[in-house]
């Protein structure tokens, strides 16, 4: 171990026992080189953060141009910068009516928290529903409405008055009645292993809300700027949410969320209290500027497409007894094995043949495929192959 992996170690912050602990040193589009000089084809893309690929050309020369200007100069919402009022356009010209306002936050578990106080701000109620197996960020109101507690018993008490239901079922759409303020749902479920529901139980849950005065949040954080084949995920089905959460993808690789709403509401935190929803460093300039070169480059590439073609081919490729099902949309899959420790084992011997995969937090079974949309077919392929031969190798006799 060298003298900067110990200090790794020793000095910062661990989240688990073992880390991958990879010394990357570059990364450009789909590929990430380590202090050795060893390259991965990056299968993961920070987490669904580097959608247009790794150091997209015009996200850097967008960041270069803002460095020369300003960087921070005051909290959101005193100030007109220029960065923030084009991305708010851009974001919303692509957006249907009713989400017209944005406001910028610095991560996807923020803007969770933000949605879910203007969401009791709107009813005046206190109730939430989310979902079984749901994951939507680690400060204490999203691990409150995050379904699963395994995460979440060593941080009680958290949120009251909170309900889960079951992702996809209709019988529990009951849960949602007059004093429900919000009800939190992911389009397509992400760490639960890539569970994509019926249109018609999303058309079905949007008619409840709607009933009952509930506001409906879609949580966009993983599925948002073309993971799913479509700009955002909800356009698979048509349903509009009344309040959408961004984040990951959304700065072009840096630190960015948002929260989504129509003008009317979202003004409703500007009074009573005046400041109801305040953030420091919520709307960077270079968080903005970032993201808006890469909503650009998304939209002129149609990597949304390529999504669409790329997921199909991991499909037709990943054909294998070992593996159960590789379910999802676009270019956000799960591999499922239907065996936690074979996962294990496939995944760090894929990182031997320079391919990076990754887990999820809800299903263990399985691992993800969720990589730049970028990516070409030529990498889909050597992907696919490392995959199948890392089954291969990692038989069990019978």
């Amino acid at each position: 171990m060298d003298a900067l992996h110990r200090s790794f170690l020793d000095h910062l912050a661990q989240t688990s026992p073992h880390p991958l602990a990879l010394d990357i040193v570059h990364a450009e589009g789909c590929v990430l080189t380590d202090r050795s000089g060893k390259q991965y084809l990056d299968l993961v893309a920070g987490l669904a953060v580097n959608n247009v690929g790794h150091r997209h050309p015009a996200v850097v020369a967008a960041i270069k141009e803002q460095c020369d200007r300003y960087l921070h100069v005051i909290p959101y919402g005193e100030f007109i910068q220029e960065p923030q009022v084009r991305f708010s356009e851009r974001l919303t010209s692509i957006l249907p009516a009713g989400l017209d306002c944005v406001y910028f936050v610095n991560s996807g578990t923020e803007a969770i928290e933000a949605a879910l106080k203007l969401a009791k701000r709107i009813t005046g109620r206190t109730g939430l529903v989310a979902c079984h197996k749901s994951y939507h960020g680690s400060t204490h109101g999203s691990l409150s409405i995050t379904g699963n507690e395994t995460k979440k018993y060593r941080y009680r008490p958290l949120l009251p008055d909170v309900q889960f239901m079951t992702f996809g079922s209709t019988a529990d759409l009951g849960l949602i009645t007059e004093g429900t303020a919000a009800v939190v749902v992911e389009p397509v479920q992400g760490d639960a292993g890539v569970r994509v529901p019926d249109p018609a139980w999303l058309n079905a849950l949007r008619a409840r809300c709607t009933d009952t005065g509930t506001m409906l949040v879609f949580d966009e954080v993983q599925t948002g700027f073309g993971r799913t084949g479509k700009v955002f995920a909800f356009e698979h089905s048509a349903v509009v949410p009344d309040i959408l959460v961004l984040g990951k993808a959304l700065g072009g690789g840096l630190p960015m969320g948002a929260f989504v709403s129509s003008r009317e509401r979202m003004h409703l935190l500007t009074h009573d209290p005046v400041l109801g929803h305040i953030t420091t460093f919520g709307g960077h300039p270079l968080p903005c500027v970032a993201g808006s070169a890469a909503l650009e480059s998304l939209l002129k590439d149609d990597l949304a497409a390529n999504a669409r073609r790329m997921g199909a081919l991991f499909k037709e490729l990943l054909v294998h007894r070992a593996i159960r099902e590789v379910r999802g949309e676009g270019l956000m899959l799960a591999v499922d094995l239907g065996d936690a420790d074979r996962v294990q084992s496939v995944v760090h011997a894929c990182l031997e043949k320079g391919v990076l995969g990754f887990w999820f937090l809800s299903c263990p079974t399985a691992f993800r495929i969720a990589p730049p949309l970028s990516i070409s077919e030529d990498q889909v392929r050597t992907a696919c192959a490392a995959i199948l031969d890392s089954l291969a190798t990692t038989e069990r006799p019978l």
